[in-house]
């Protein structure tokens, strides 16, 4: 959500930041209907200080014996009775035209966000890992993984397309690359560890931007609950509607969970395999901080992200998205991008998003200054990392010459003395 205080006082910076992001100029038709919405409230104050007045009025000339006056104004009273529940609805629906108007509009960029269109004009600032050179050709993950217990014809008999069975060794595998992503958030990179509801309400998805703009991509209940597409939902909304007394060091936190999406917009994308699945877990990370901290908080997850990686020996690349790529609550993004052998390419693995005061605005959520006054906080999110799509990356990193996998030395202690996936 937008601060109308700051579109009111710099109109044209508004519609330059919304340029940048392939919009339209919107800061006149949003003055235009903030204005509508201040003169009818004005109206109705006015309105209902006169029906106050004129009350208190016909006491008084009562009491001189002014019948005349008395009964002119009971029936100016009458009127307003009449007329003020009119008013007020359309002071209503003039502000949920606003609002709505509102919580459709992207964020803003950042300054230092590279302009562009979509993926092709991000820019990429560092790599890390040099990927192996195999004497064999790498098969892509689809194609490996049904022998090693990747299990998608079961899945789709009972669920349809994008969902998958995984069996033995290689459940063992997710749940170990599971198991490890927490610790290592935990343990090193200061998370506390969340256990959430994965059902909630609408206002928890509009507090992080899912709803209204993304309602085809969600999956809903009978009941008007929503599945959850990341956690991200419910640990931000944790501080909806609070005042955090103490946010001299970031609240950060993390969870794993099952996440859903219904993908409508990604269409015959990465429709083989693991990589884009209507149910997957992740780790996700999120932070609540003050703004002056957001900059360096945003650098911690990002590293924090990276640990993952790094510790998995996988190589990958940190690209900052473009305007046109990023998401639709980020002022800032950067993507993590692992490197798939069997595809020849680095894949997302990682989006991690600095949103500003965007979504605090949405939920209300705010801490105590220093100066003793509540004001919005900062969120950020970001994947610590997508567990399935890192299986796949270690599938086609490590795979072998005649279809086995071994298991990264990281993940030894969690794997119970398996240290090779090996094909039925």
């Amino acid at each position: 959500m937008h601060d109308l205080r700051q579109i009111r006082d710099n109109p044209a910076a508004f519609d330059a930041a919304l340029a940048r992001r392939g919009l339209e100029p919107l800061a006149a038709a949003i003055l235009a209907q903030d204005e509508e919405r201040r003169a009818l409230s004005t109206r109705l104050q006015e309105a209902n200080a006169r029906r106050n007045e004129a009350s208190k009025l016909i006491g008084q000339a009562m009491g001189k014996g002014d019948k005349e006056t008395a009964e002119a104004l009971k029936a100016e009273v009458a009127d307003l009775k009449t007329t003020m529940p009119a008013l007020e609805e359309a002071e209503r629906a003039a502000g949920k035209a606003l609002d709505d108007r509102l919580a459709a509009i992207p964020n803003l960029p950042a300054d230092d966000v590279p302009e562009g269109a979509d993926e092709h004009d991000n820019v990429e600032s560092a790599r890390w890992g040099t990927p192996r050179v195999f004497d064999f050709t790498p098969l892509e993950h689809a194609d490996m993984g049904p022998a090693l217990g990747m299990d998608f014809e079961t899945a789709a008999k009972m669920s349809g397309a994008r969902f998958t069975f995984l069996r033995g060794q290689m459940a063992r595998l997710n749940r170990a690359l599971a198991q490890f992503m927490l610790d290592k958030q935990t343990a090193e990179n200061g998370y506390t560890e969340c256990n959430v509801p994965l059902l909630v309400k609408d206002e928890a998805m509009f507090g992080t931007g899912q709803l209204p703009k993304f309602f085809e991509d969600q999956f809903g209940t009978t009941d008007g609950r929503w599945l959850i597409p990341t956690s991200e939902v419910s640990l931000t909304n944790s501080v909806r509607e609070q005042i955090v007394d103490d946010l001299t060091a970031p609240l950060r936190l993390t969870a794993l969970t099952p996440c859903f999406r219904a993908e409508a917009g990604a269409a015959g994308r990465d429709t083989r395999g693991f990589i884009r699945q209507h149910q997957f877990e992740k780790v996700e990370l999120v932070s609540i901080c003050r703004p002056e901290d957001a900059q360096a908080e945003h650098a911690h997850m990002v590293a924090s992200a990276e640990s993952i990686l790094q510790a998995l020996e996988l190589p990958y690349r940190k690209v900052l998205l473009c305007t046109g790529d990023m998401g639709f609550g980020a002022r800032r993004t950067f993507d993590l991008e692992v490197w798939l052998p069997g595809q020849n390419a680095y894949r997302e693995i990682s989006s991690i998003s600095w949103c500003g005061d965007f979504q605090a605005r949405r939920m209300n959520a705010r801490y105590r200054a220093e100066n003793g006054k509540p004001a919005f906080v900062h969120t950020l999110n970001g994947s610590g990392l997508a567990v399935g799509r890192t299986l796949v990356a270690v599938l086609e990193n490590y795979q072998q010459a005649d279809g086995s996998v071994i298991v990264p030395s990281a993940l030894a202690p969690y794997m119970g003395g398996i240290e090779r996936l090996t094909p039925a």
